[in-house]
This record gives structure tokens, sequence and C-alpha cells, in this order.
């Protein structure tokens, strides 16, 4: 019940904290991890931990699931000498740098030193995702970093599984993980794409029922704590489950249930998000006080040190590898982002996130300077929050950057769509179809304006008109109780399609907080 009660006033909390990072026009990721961190320090508010495991499948599946549906496998395959230089390369180069220093003054043995640099390596997807959903950025440096966000966890957790072995002090154990390693990514990359096959046969059974939002959240987690069981990478199966999903579902779903299904996920990721950045900055207490006090500000000098470390290595490397590529090969523009200002933002954007906390909480109790790799983990994920969070919105501007103008493509397919049920009509006569077609004509006369394709016709306008009227007589009836609350609510949906339908894009979104 008190973890109930808990998670209640964190929620409540955070809606105010989301209007008041909306207001200052700052991340919310930022805002309500800061506050966690702020609350845990008051003396008498109760401590809430979380479960390492628990965790990674409660907040990390569904955030990832979420990412990896929107993410373009055609244009990961296109940008993926970029992505494999940054999910890979600069995951190890992070791990190793941060190892030697680790182990060189912290004393820290090398298996835990290693353990940190996986931990505090792979910007996180939940990270990006909450960063990057506000803001403007070019198509292809968006797909980089969303596409980075999903690959390369996979690739630190593999390096963290190998020093947990290293350090468990049996010589055969290293080299017994071996076939696992190598197993782990292409077969959860198989298994999600197995499982997907599986869910796509299952869907019609439950469409246009309640129970198809209750099968696919439960089919995201199952794919997850499978590939677990099985030692398999959980985060590439549901990536590789998701983008088959997004790949093939849009030709099978009914209308109603992707609309419901889009509405529920939405609100759930967002939720689940909302509870994990505040869940994470109360984790503050627990961290600090397991440290001695004698020990804490060498810890916390330690740990700024790592974090001041990742962010420059990360931007090292990024304008290095252009750098390099543009010397050897000046046509290789797929592997270096286009412009040096971009490869500044790149490097610039590397938040850590829930998957560094937890799995820095995974470790064993008994594991060499665990307290001092904990606190570490914390201090990189606060930091880069505020200081890559607050700041990147500042630095696209000060760049000159701003995000790609899609409203070409939106105009060409509208025309093309529109040119489609015009050919529908075809052979058909009548009042009905006369008027069916002069609406469509219309609104094609509208979608040739790429600077607004989708806004609304005279007809629209008219529709709306006549929707308020009839919701201003349906509110009166169901005061006056000439209708039943059934009746109402039936009509009212109806309405509300209707005008959804009528409506210009931009009263559709629906922002944070």
């Amino acid at each position: 019940m008190a973890l109930f009660e808990s998670t209640i006033i964190l929620l409540l909390i955070a809606v105010a904290l989301l209007q008041v990072a909306r207001w200052m026009n700052v991340p919310y990721a930022t805002m309500l991890a800061v506050t966690g961190a702020a609350v845990a320090a008051v003396p008498g508010t109760p401590q809430v931990t979380i479960e390492p495991h628990l965790a990674l499948a409660l907040f990390i599946a569904p955030a990832l699931l979420s990412a990896a549906f929107d993410q373009s496998p055609r244009d990961l395959v296109r940008n993926w000498r970029p992505l494999f230089s940054l999910a890979f390369i600069a995951v190890l180069l992070t791990t190793a740098v941060v190892a030697v220093i680790g182990w060189s003054l912290a004393g820290l043995p090398i298996a835990a030193a290693i353990a940190l640099g996986a931990i505090v390596s792979p910007p996180d997807a939940a990270a990006a995702a909450a960063i990057f959903g506000k803001l403007d950025l070019p198509h292809r440096v968006l797909t980089i970093l969303r596409g980075e966000s999903l690959l390369n966890d996979a690739s630190a957790l593999l390096i963290f599984n190998a020093a947990l072995a290293f350090a468990a002090a049996t010589p055969e154990s290293p080299v017994s993980l071996v076939p696992t390693l190598l197993i782990s990514v292409p077969g959860g990359v198989i298994f999600g794409v197995l499982v997907a096959r599986i869910y796509l046969r299952l869907a019609p059974f439950t469409a246009g029922t309640l129970g198809a939002t209750i099968l696919q959240f439960s089919t995201t987690f199952a794919v997850w704590l499978i590939a677990e069981r099985l030692h398999l990478s959980a985060i590439l199966a549901v990536v590789a489950y998701a983008m088959t999903l997004a790949h093939t579902a849009p030709r099978l779903a009914r209308t109603r249930d992707r609309i419901l299904a889009y509405s529920v996920w939405d609100a759930a990721v967002f939720i689940l998000n909302v509870l994990a950045f505040m869940l994470m900055g109360l984790q503050a207490r627990t961290i600090f006080e397991r440290l001695p006090h004698s020990e804490f500000w060498n810890a916390v000098g330690f740990a700024l040190l790592i974090l001041a470390v990742i962010i420059i290595v990360r931007l090292v490397w990024v304008l290095t590898i252009r750098w390099l590529v543009a010397r050897i090969d000046d046509g290789a523009q797929d592997f270096a982002v286009s412009s040096k200002r971009e490869s500044v933002l790149i490097g610039w954007c590397g938040m850590r996130g829930l998957v560094t906390l937890a799995t820095a909480f995974a470790l064993p109790d008994n594991f060499p300077g665990r307290d001092l790799i904990v606190l570490t983990a914390f201090t990189v994920v606060i930091g880069t929050l505020v200081i890559q969070g607050l700041t990147v919105d500042f630095l696209i501007r000060k760049l000159g950057l701003a995000g790609d103008d899609t409203s070409v493509d939106v105009s060409r397919g509208r025309v093309l769509m529109l040119d489609a049920a015009l050919r529908a009509l075809d052979g058909k006569a009548g009042p009905s179809a006369e008027a069916v077609r002069h609406e469509y004509q219309a609104k094609r006369k509208i979608a040739q304006d790429p600077d607004d394709p989708q806004g609304v016709t005279e007809q629209d306008q008219l529709r709306l008109r006549a929707i308020a009227a009839q919701r201003k007589v349906l509110l009166d009836i169901r005061q006056k109780g000439e209708i039943s609350d059934e009746a109402f609510y039936r009509l009212e949906e109806e309405l509300d399609w209707a005008e959804l339908d009528a409506s210009a894009q931009d009263r559709l979104k629906i922002v944070e907080g």
C-alpha cells in the first residue's frame, strides 16, 4: 500500500512539474530527475527503491518499443556506418577510457573498472525520446541519435556481463561466457522477429476488442522477459520486434484499433517515463547513505571527473571520425555527418538514463567498488540530463540547425492519395457522388500548397460550424434528461470523430504537461 500511495504522490507532483517544465521550456526528464533528487534530500521523505531487473523490464521495454516502432529500418540501413561508430566503437572507447581512469585513480580492480565504463558509456533511449521529442532536429541527426540509443545498450550490456564474469574469480567463467555473448546479439534479433510474426497471426483474433491492447502490452513485456531467460539481448529483441510490427502491422490493423493503440501507448509510455525519471532522482538518498562520510567527497570528485570524461570523449570521437573520414574519402557522406555543426550537435547529445542507473544497481552487493560505481552512475545520469539536456536547445539555435521541412512530402503524398480517391469515383453519378467528388477536389487544391497541405477546406469550415451546433444541442438535451447517458456518449463519439476529420492538423497535437 505504501508503494501505491508513493506512486500516486509522485504522479501528482509530476503533473505540477510538467507544467513548470513547459513554462520554463526545459526537458521534462531533466526537471523530474533533479526534483526527485532534491525531494530525496528532504528529511523524512520515504525511500522508494527500484528493483533493477523490474525497472529495466517495466520502464525500458515500452520506451524501446515506442522509439523503435517510429524508427525507419531503411534510415538505419542508410546510416549504418555512423550508427556503428557511435553504438559500438564509441561505447568501446568510452568504456576503455573510463576503465583506465577507474583503475589508475580510484584503485578499482580491472573488472570493476570495465563494468563502470560499460555502465556509463551508452546514451539512453528513454532519455533521448524525452529530450528530443520537443526539439526541431534535422531528420538525419534525429535518425542517428535515436538509432544509436536503440543499439548501444546491447553492446554496453555485453561488455558489462563480460566484466561480471571476469570479476567472478572462476577461471572458466569468462571462457564459458564467450558462446553466450556470440549468440546473444543475433539471437535477440531473430527472437524479436519471430515473436512479431507470431503476434501478427494472433492479433486478428482480438481485433476490435480491448483485449487487443492487453495483448500488445503483455507481448512486449514477454519479449523482454523471455529473451532475458534465454540469455539473449532483450534490448535488441524488443527493437527487432517493434520494427517488424511497424513494417507489417499498418496493412493489417483496423483503423479504430490503430487509433486506440497509438493513444494508449503514447499515454502509457509517457506515464512510465515520468515515473522513471522521478524514481531516478529519488535514489539519491540510498546512494549517499551507503558511502562512508570519510570517502564521500573523494567519491563525488571522482564521479564528476567521469562525467566530464564521457562528455569530452564522445565529442572528440564524433569530431575526429568526421575529420578522418573526410580525409580518407570525400564521398563517404553517409559515414560522417554532413556538416561540422551537425557533428558538434551529435557529439553533445549523450544523455544517460535509467539503463545506466538500473545496471549499476544490478551489481551484486559484494562487487568491488559497488558504492563508488553506483554514485558515479547516478552523477553521470543527473549530470548529462542537466548539462546536456538543458543546453541542447540553445546549441541547436546557436548552430543554426533546424528540422527538415517534410511539407513537400506531405503535399505530394496527399495529392496522390486524393487522386486515387477521385479515380475511385469515376463512373459514379448522382448528387451524392458529385458532392463527394467536389469535396475531394477542394481538398486536392489545398494539398498542392506545400506550406499548408493539410489545411481545412471551405467544406471543412462549414462542417466544424455545423458540428459545434450539433454538440450544443446534444449537451442541452442531455442536461434536460431527454436522452440517456448511453445514447449521449455514442452520439458524442460520432461528433468527436467528425470533428477530428474536419480539423486542421495543428489542432490534433497534445503537448507534454
